[in-house]
């Protein structure tokens, strides 16, 4: 982390949040590993530091509060922030041509992008670049999954697009207890024992679906950056080290990814119900 962030930076950690969450279920990223990410930024000189999301129902406050992660990062004085919005971000994308992002990732020096390992019912797999998705700000993401929600594809490719206006982002990847068969809310905790860490959010994604034995074809999002030829994915020129275990050294028994890929795209009655339910516990719940 020292060799990512220092003294003088604002720097933003992105766990993956989700309101009303237990932690045993393994839906968010667990306290324990954040709090070991606060601490070791604090070691590096690191005194300008937050920890935010934008969580598709609720605040970013509640849903750390009730899986015990502004308890855990209380110690190294790092607050829970909520991600807002900024003006429309344009950029030259392969399916997205502009993000709505938040002023506080755009603000930032560096992203520490502390993602939870889970299955993906639309992506097959969710891991640190889908994590990133949660820098769009509040209604923006109910609207960009009613645009391109409609084939694993076209979402893998939008989430592609996202690194793109980002600042620079390492990630740490929480599989120490994954969610499977299921997710990305409701499968089941697995004891899967990884933790991974990089400073290329797609190199480690790439390094998790190979360390569980699948082909990197086979889901959505690496294939997005296998066929975009990014220079950080297995198509890019980009030599990986593996400084602790290499994926073929993994290889766990017994963890189940989604057979069949569902659309979640947000139909006008479903996005206007997530707009108003969203609305409702901001200002009244």
């Amino acid at each position: 982390i020292g060799a990512f962030a220092g003294p003088g930076e604002r720097v933003l950690i992105k766990p993956n949040l989700v309101r009303r969450a237990d932690v045993s279920r393994a839906v968010t990223t667990h306290p324990a590993v954040l709090a070991a990410v606060a601490r070791l930024l604090r070691e590096a000189g690191v005194t300008d530091v937050a920890a935010g999301d934008s969580c598709g129902i609720g605040t970013a406050a509640d849903a750390a509060a009730g899986a015990g992660i502004q308890k855990a990062l209380k110690p190294y004085g790092v607050p829970v922030i909520e991600f807002t919005g900024a003006g429309k971000i344009p950029f030259d994308g392969v399916q997205a041509g502009s993000f709505y992002l938040s002023r506080e990732v755009l603000e930032a020096d560096a992203l520490i992008n502390v993602c939870k390992m889970k299955t993906h019912a639309l992506e097959r797999i969710t891991g640190a670049v889908k994590n990133l998705y949660g820098c769009v700000p509040g209604l923006f993401k109910a609207l960009y999954h009613t645009r391109e929600g409609n084939a694993p594809e076209h979402f893998a490719r939008m989430q592609a697009d996202i690194l793109r206006p980002l600042p620079p982002a390492a990630a740490v990847a929480d599989g120490i207890v994954a969610m499977h068969v299921t997710g990305p809310a409701h499968g089941q905790p697995f004891e899967l024992g990884l933790l991974g860490v990089s400073d290329s959010p797609v190199a480690l994604d790439e390094a998790i679906v190979l360390a569980l034995g699948k082909r990197l074809h086979d889901i959505p999002l690496q294939r997005a950056f296998l066929q975009a030829g990014h220079p950080e994915s297995a198509a890019g020129s980009q030599q990986k080290i593996f400084p602790f275990l290499k994926p073929e050294d993994f290889l766990p028994e017994g963890f189940v990814l989604p057979d069949h890929l569902l659309h979640t795209s947000f139909r006008p009655l479903r996005l206007v119900k997530s707009c108003l339910k969203r609305l409702w516990l901001e200002h009244f719940a």
